[in-house]
């Protein structure tokens, strides 16, 4: 099936490598065409080199091209995988450092609180900007499969603003799925099913069968308690569980900073989180851990460049979405999985315009979501005040606005309870500033923010947060045996 396929941000080594090998486990796509595109022209040189290695190892007529040029990857392709992080890890570092002055304590801050709302504004302009590409080179009938967060703001400015088809792409269902089948003892993941629904990373199982049978949410709250793990792990997502009925898609790290109640006294954040994994709380884990691998990969390069020696019948496919959305839409192949796209009715009690994550399938006809379906009350009301937070974050990030923005994060859930008002908006003004590079819709506004600055009243202080841990040099993780720190995503948990 010669068509093309082409990668926005494919220096992300380690995802885009699995998504390529998933690709290529489809026997009828290897003839595919295969586009790299990253801004740092070393990170495309690295995964050209891998991606080249397994097209080279396995025989395959697969074709690999690389390019800075944005556009002269998207002519002609038929599908646009995005996985940039705008801004990269120095903006990352913004995003949780400036807001840790003002008291707010993020795991990851990608999605909403105050780091995911200012990724949500260097992302959406470069959304817009490849968007425009797309329709000017790619092929008339071209997806974007968008993996790069805020996944719900950035899915939501593509498809309002510029029209382009676009699926949001998480592994959080999948995740917490595979959880919910280890709690309840299941030999196989498979033997549990699952409707999950609400918005990206505040997802909630409103439904399960294990072997057919349906879970109630007090089995269900019996099964994690009892584990040896998750009872540690996982105790915002277990408390959650007991009060809402509902266990959530999203890791306990993650669920935390979306919530107003587990993370806006200091004193109280040990009580709620585990440092045996970064994802089960850390502050600024996810920071750490992505440093870490960038650290890595460029020392031992050629030790991954070697694994990529390995045979693709060695591989066993991931349940990312990509290749299996790919697969259906060509072959004919039918696939179900969650997927984010503008709700227009499909839970009805979420706001029309807003970006759900939702039950579909996928062949030949193109994506087909189930209609209809109704969040328990406490769980949308959850949701709500994230959608509330995104539909003014995506507008702010359309006009430029910035007592917008600063009303966004006033009314973020984390943000609003721990900052007072003149907090948040000097916390704005340090980070406009601060990421005023990546910011083009903000130029006005960057001198007056800065003056702002010079006559600050608020105080801050240096704090490093409640749970924060030291980057690890390469030799420790070697010591530590952390190979598969390595297979954390890029662009999400």
């Amino acid at each position: 099936m010669p068509f093309k396929i082409a990668f926005i941000g494919a220096g992300s080594v380690g995802f885009t490598k699995k998504l390529v090998c998933d690709l290529l486990k489809v026997p009828d796509f290897a003839g595919i065409e295969i586009a790299l595109h990253d801004i740092n022209a070393h990170n495309l040189d690295m995964i050209r080199q891998i991606i080249e290695r397994i097209v080279e190892v396995n025989d395959l007529p697969t074709t690999v091209s690389a390019s800075t040029d944005r556009r002269v990857a998207l002519e002609g392709a038929r599908y646009v995988i995005n996985c940039v992080r705008i801004g990269g890890l120095e903006a990352f570092a913004d995003d949780i450092r400036i807001p840790l002055k003002y008291g707010v304590d993020q795991c990851v801050g990608d999605t909403i609180c105050a780091g995911g709302i200012m990724y949500g504004q260097r992302s959406i302009p470069q959304m817009l900007a490849f968007c425009d590409d797309i329709r000017a080179v790619a092929d008339a009938d071209c997806r974007m499969l968008n993996y790069a967060n805020p996944m719900a703001m950035n899915t939501w400015a593509a498809i309002d603003h510029r029209g382009v088809e676009t699926i949001g792409l998480c592994h959080g269902v999948q995740n917490g799925w595979r959880q919910i089948a280890n709690a309840l003892g299941a030999d196989d993941p498979s033997e549990v099913d699952i409707i999950c629904i609400g918005i990206n990373h505040q997802t909630w199982y409103t439904d399960i069968r294990y072997r057919g049978r349906q879970i109630g949410s007090e089995e269900l709250l019996e099964a994690f308690e009892r584990h040896p793990d998750y009872a540690r792990e996982e105790k915002v997502r277990i408390d959650v569980l007991r009060r809402f009925g509902y266990y959530s898609t999203e890791s306990n790290g993650h669920l935390s900073e979306y919530l107003p109640w587990y993370r806006k006294r200091p004193d109280e954040i040990a009580r709620w989180i585990d440092l045996t994994n970064w994802i089960n709380g850390e502050t600024g884990g996810y920071l750490r851990v992505c440093t870490e691998r960038r650290n890595w990969f460029e020392e031992d390069f050629p030790r991954f460049l070697s694994d990529a020696d390995r045979p693709l019948a060695d591989y066993r496919r991931s349940d990312e979405h990509a290749s299996r959305i790919i697969e259906a839409l060509e072959i004919g192949t039918t696939y179900r999985g969650h997927f984010n796209v503008k709700n227009d009715g499909l839970i009805t009690n979420l706001a029309a315009d807003c970006v759900v994550e939702s039950p579909g399938y996928v062949d030949r006809f193109g994506l087909n979501m189930t209609a209809g379906l109704t969040l328990p009350l406490a769980c949308a009301a959850t949701c709500t005040a994230s959608i509330d937070v995104q539909r003014m974050a995506v507008t702010a990030a359309m006009t430029g606005d910035v007592e917008l923005l600063k009303l966004a994060v006033l009314h973020d859930p984390l943000a609003g309870a721990v900052c007072n008002p003149e907090e948040v908006w000097q916390m704005v003004d340090e980070m406009l500033v601060a990421q005023a590079a990546w910011l083009p819709q903000y130029r006005d506004a960057i001198p007056h923010a800065e003056d702002r600055l010079r006559h600050a009243t608020v105080a801050t202080r240096d704090w490093q947060g409640a749970a924060r841990l030291d980057v690890r040099s390469v030799d420790e993780l070697r010591a530590a045996d952390q190979r598969s720190a390595l297979e954390v995503e890029e662009t999400g948990d």
